[in-house]
């Protein structure tokens, strides 16, 4: 993946704003101890060994391409010239000497369809070092945020959307947010922001403790029929909830989509 290139609705991955999953769904695991299955490199081999002896089997690599190295072997493998695809994991968030490879849109990631079992496996790495508050331009970690956000614990979270309503366009398309608090949740100077990175003020009003609020697009926020993406920000720009949906979703004209 040539980073120039990287960016929101592209062939791009970035764990963050993408959002993939959330953060609390993954998992720390040690590289390699004794035992099967309970550990880094048991569960790549799973789905690897498995994908290599099967011709059906389609991988897609994210990461950065390294080589060809002229006269010299691959240090893995032996083929010659050295050549391939590393950081095939979340690239940003990071300190010290590993800052420098720090940016969005560039995360790594492997992806395999199995179509004999009509089935997709994604393979998502980060560092337990790494932050999940990063900057929008430099994907240098925030200092002042918490390293890692639990999502299932925001207060205002994204219920609902409406994203290809009855009729022709323009169309009005609608986001419902739940206050899932005890206490009333104010509002002002949160926003929402598309998969597009465009953003949607909300209204400074109070949404009810267990109450919801339903908010119409607009003013360049739109939710794409070929599947998105919406994020909630609070007033410092932090992500607060992300959700995703499908172009199969999507294209149920006059389904309200949950999440």
């Amino acid at each position: 993946m040539d980073r120039a290139a990287a960016g929101p609705g592209g062939p791009s991955l970035d764990f963050i704003r993408g959002n993939l999953f959330a953060p609390e769904d993954m998992r720390p695991l040690p590289p390699d101890v004794p035992g099967q299955d309970n550990d880094l490199s048991d569960r790549l081999d799973h789905y690897v060994v498995r994908a290599t002896t099967d011709p059906t089997v389609a991988a897609y690599v994210f990461g950065e391409r390294w080589g060809p190295e002229r006269n010299k072997n691959d240090k893995v493998f032996g083929f010659a010239p050295g050549n391939g695809v590393h950081d095939v994991h979340m690239n940003q968030g990071s300190v010290g000497q590993f800052s420098s490879s720090n940016g969005v849109w560039q995360d790594g990631g492997l992806l395999m369809h199995f179509p004999s079992e009509s089935r997709w496996v994604g393979i998502f790495l980060a560092f337990q070092s790494q932050a999940w508050h990063t900057d929008e331009q430099t994907g240098h970690r925030i200092e002042t945020a918490e390293p890692r956000p639990v999502e299932r614990n925001a207060s205002v979270r994204i219920m609902a959307a409406l994203v290809d309503p009855t009729g022709p366009a323009p169309e009005r398309e609608t986001i419902t947010l739940l206050n899932a608090s005890p206490t009333p949740v104010n509002l002002d100077g949160w926003m929402l922001a598309d998969a597009e990175d465009h953003v949607l003020a909300l209204p400074a009003a109070a949404v009810a403790a267990g109450r919801t609020m339903t908010v119409s697009g607009g003013n360049g926020f739109e939710l794409g029929n070929r599947g998105g993406a919406i994020t909630l920000l609070d007033p410092a720009g932090l992500k607060v909830h992300g959700v995703s949906y499908t172009e199969e979703q999507a294209q149920r004209e006059g389904w309200t989509v949950s999440f």
